[in-house]
């Protein structure tokens, strides 16, 4: 209980500015959590339609694997349901790549939206904090050029104190913000990582199957 008071009481001295700060820190945990959920969401999605789709495409199955990839919402299906398309009109490797690459240019935007949100609410957040100090210094001297001069040091040295309070808040919110920014976008780079890689054995799957179409002819 006598920590909840504490933080009220913080929260009260630190005056009008304290409030678009939370603002700014509930916006940017939501992100966060909303991000969080989603990029997880895709790495289960991405494993299970890539469990299904590889042994089809080892078996030379392209018809079955482009129907469950054309029907996934996952983002490797989307992107090998681009490089499946063109087997059918193009035989080249480069064909097919350009197609896949053309997929991987259309999930990345997805997998990256919103995130970089987060490292500007962090500056926002620094930025207010340092702005309702700055605003409560000000006032804080005012208040002391018209009190009396035995109680001016004691009136400064609080107002000072109170004044400060924004700072420590809006850095309190900056660095979880910027530590969720680093982590979401580590995520995010792994997970356009592991849609390149299954991109690349596809080719590599495909290659080998015309290799040995072509030493049977």
């Amino acid at each position: 209980m006598d920590s909840f008071n504490t933080i009220v009481r913080f929260l009260q001295e630190g005056g009008a500015f304290m409030y678009p700060i939370m603002i700014v820190l509930a916006i940017g945990l939501a992100i966060a959590i909303e991000r969080f959920l989603y990029l997880n969401s895709s790495k289960r999605s991405n494993l299970r339609i890539w469990d299904q789709l590889l042994p089809l495409i080892e078996g030379g199955k392209y018809q079955d694997a482009m129907h469950i990839a054309g029907g996934s919402s996952a983002a490797v299906g989307k992107i090998l349901a681009y490089g499946l398309s063109r087997l059918t009109s193009a035989r080249r490797r480069d064909d097919i790549e350009t197609a896949m690459e053309e997929g991987l240019m259309e999930m990345v935007p997805r997998l990256e939206k919103r995130t970089h949100y987060l490292a500007t609410f962090a500056n926002i957040a620094t930025l207010l904090g340092l702005l309702g100090t700055i605003i409560g210094l000000i006032q804080a001297f005012t208040a002391v050029a018209n009190a009396d001069p035995a109680q001016k040091a004691e009136l400064l040295s609080s107002s000072i104190s109170v004044a400060m309070n924004t700072t420590a808040m809006g850095l309190m919110v900056a660095i979880p913000l910027l530590l969720s920014y680093t982590f979401l976008q580590t995520k995010t780079t792994e997970l356009v990582d592991s849609l390149e890689m299954a991109a690349v054995k596809f080719l590599n799957i495909i290659g080998e199957h015309q290799h040995k179409d072509g030493d049977h002819k």
